[in-house]
């Protein structure tokens, strides 16, 4: 039986558990973004169907949300601590099934089970390797669980992160800034600036909303950037991207780069495969490419791209210094089509929001590539 199976089929998905699942994806909107953990929400909920405490996970090394909600549940009955069954005869109601493995903080699963929880209703089954298996262990407890309940809103919340964990690589966002005739800089090399300060304010946001910031040597060479996310003052902001540079080339010793307050990654190859597979095994769900038409056309060209975010300024510059590269296309039947999912104009620019029209490593043109360095 499929989850929506289930979750048609019991009495427990009535307009009280619904209503609980929505406020649950809304606390779990509070959560950050980043960090490899997923975004949840946890509504504890009585016999009534009347909320009694609700949480949600603030962070890597955090109570997850199960465990956030039941501690709140404790102070306001004042059993901090205790070992009572606070929970007794409630109902989870949880974004994500609850974990089963025991990480930077123990299973979900077992602190529901000695809470006393009788039921536990989630969205979507946890896909990791590690940390599924929740729903089993509790109905192993005789709880009754039901998944599936609101599946398809909680999917699209959490899409980049179950995406990352089902193919175990980061969800990969390409960015790049070019003038209406796609050229990312002048005959003589220079590009700062395309786009105006309202755009490159929005790129810093999207480096500070992203695990790493992904760069290829060329880049490091050529404008020593510093791959930091700042705000309007150029102060940094409180989150940061790992920055990675793609390439066999060592970035040099006095680089900008060296000093950045995440540190550095330097992947020692030009293998995508093996770059992305191993930051997914540091962590990283979110990953920005912002190193210039090699790297850019190296992860279109291979089928790697989940998102793009093309920045487009009112100006002409022919010549080419395209953004873009070669992408192995010999015919317009093999074009990669996009799908444009928003628009918007950012002072006199716009941003341009796309996906791969047909799920990315689905093209029968994808192959592993490497990327060359500049």
């Amino acid at each position: 039986m499929t989850e929506t199976q289930a979750r048609d089929a019991s009495p427990a998905a009535d307009g009280a558990i619904e209503r609980a699942m929505r406020r649950a994806l809304a606390l779990a909107a509070q959560g950050p973004v980043t960090g490899g953990n997923p975004q949840v929400g946890c509504v504890l909920l009585d016999a009534d169907g009347r909320v009694v405490a609700e949480g949600w996970h603030h962070g890597a090394g955090t109570p997850h949300a199960e465990i956030d909600a039941l501690a709140k549940l404790a102070a306001a009955q004042g059993t901090e601590g205790a070992t009572a069954a606070v929970a007794r005869g409630l109902t989870a109601v949880v974004t994500l099934e609850p974990c089963n493995h025991t990480g930077r903080t123990g299973p979900c699963s077992e602190a529901l089970i000695a809470a006393g929880v009788a039921r536990v209703v989630y969205a979507v089954s946890d896909p990791g390797e590690t940390s599924s298996g929740g729903a089993t262990r509790l109905r192993e407890a005789d709880v009754e669980v039901e998944g599936g309940v609101l599946a398809a809103e909680a999917e699209a919340f959490l899409r980049r992160w179950l995406t990352a964990v089902r193919r175990g690589r980061p969800w990969v966002t390409v960015k790049w800034a070019s003038t209406l005739d796609g050229r990312a800089a002048a005959a003589d090399g220079t590009s700062q600036w395309i786009t105006g300060a309202a755009a490159r304010q929005r790129v810093h946001e999207q480096r500070a909303a992203s695990d790493a910031i992904l760069v290829g040597t060329g880049t490091v060479l050529a404008d020593d950037p510093s791959l930091t996310a700042r705000g309007d003052a150029g102060e940094l902001l409180a989150a940061q991207p790992l920055p990675v540079v793609v390439g066999a080339t060592p970035v040099p010793a006095d680089a900008v780069l060296r000093r950045h307050p995440r540190g550095l990654v330097e992947t020692a190859t030009r293998d995508l495969d093996a770059v992305l597979a191993d930051l997914h095994e540091r962590g990283v769900r979110r990953a920005y490419v912002e190193g210039g038409p090699t790297l850019a056309s190296a992860i279109v060209a291979a089928g790697l791209a989940d998102e793009y975010l093309i920045y487009l300024a009112p100006a002409l510059l022919g010549g080419d210094r395209l953004a873009l590269g070669d992408l192995g296309i010999r015919t317009i039947a093999d074009a990669r089509r996009l799908r444009i999912t928003a628009v918007e104009q950012l002072g006199d620019d716009l941003l341009v929001t796309a996906e791969p029209a047909a799920p990315s490593g689905t093209s029968t043109t994808r192959t592993t590539r490497t990327t060359e360095e500049s």
